[in-house]
């Protein structure tokens, strides 16, 4: 899902829509026209989306010879996705190497806060779910506030139910599907202390990923282009050793290599 942007600045998306059903050539068709266009493309795609689609990513980057094409799977929910995805939507307007923007993907997801409203836990397997928990959930009208980043949570949501959030400001986003709840917008919200609240549609990957199509999802993120424009140059860049580009962290996003051991100089013998 690609969610509108956050000012004139931010750069428009490309959906990579049914990938696994439409013909190879199709695919390598659209990809190729959007390295002519743009030089080098970042695909983010979720976990949760069908193997074959990672499959075929990997296929048609193959069969292009290109290492300008970076594969980016965050183990973040679908809407944390989206969240990301529009981030690095706006610093691709900024004056970023390809290879420093498509390695602030793995250093913004720290800052992401993601999780959902569940009417049931008995399908969910993000998170760690206890047997009394399972058991609980069987019961009529249970709900259940879960975090699934950056560190796992579970409550049932009762008065004094509480999920630990971030502690720096940010704004949230909210999508609803079949669970009727204003838990996150009365409770949550305030008690994080989120500086807006925004709806958004429900992510196609969101049921499969929760286990459930009864829930309302949200995320929690940094909205202002100067705040991540800041966290990302804060960093120590590097260059790959393999492919030259540009980078921020120990892999490189459009070759996956690593960086090379730390190796102290030999002792040289008598």
């Amino acid at each position: 899902m690609a969610l509108p942007g956050q000012d004139d600045r931010t750069v428009p998306a490309v959906v990579l829509d049914g990938l696994d059903r439409q013909p190879l050539e199709h695919t390598l068709d659209t990809m190729r026209t959007l390295l002519d266009q743009h030089g080098h493309v970042i695909v983010v795609c979720s976990r949760a989306a069908p193997g074959g689609v990672e499959r075929r990513l990997r296929t048609v980057r193959s069969l292009l010879e290109s290492d300008r094409i970076a594969l980016f799977r965050p183990d973040l929910p679908p809407l944390g996705i989206a969240v990301l995805a529009r981030q690095l939507r706006q610093l691709a307007s900024c004056d970023l190497s390809p290879g420093v923007l498509a390695s602030a993907g793995r250093l913004l997801t720290h800052y992401v806060h993601a999780g959902a409203v569940l009417n049931s836990v008995t399908r969910l397997d993000r998170v760690p779910v206890g047997l009394r928990t399972h058991a609980k959930s069987w019961v009529p009208g249970s709900q259940f506030g879960v975090i699934a980043h950056p560190a796992p949570q579970l409550v049932r949501i009762g008065p004094e139910a509480a999920l630990t959030g971030p502690d720096f400001g940010t704004w949230m986003l909210v999508a609803k599907g079949q669970l009727t709840s204003d838990w996150v917008q009365t409770s949550l919200a305030p008690a994080w202390q989120v500086l807006g609240l925004r709806e958004a549609p429900l992510p196609a990957e969101s049921a499969a990923w929760w286990g459930t199509s009864r829930l309302v999802e949200f995320c929690t993120y940094l909205p202002d282009l100067s705040v991540l424009y800041q966290l990302v140059t804060s960093v120590r860049q590097g260059v790959c050793h393999w492919c030259g580009i540009d980078v921020i962290g120990d892999r490189c996003v459009f070759c996956s290599a690593t960086a090379p051991p730390l190796h102290e100089s030999p002792t040289p013998t008598g």
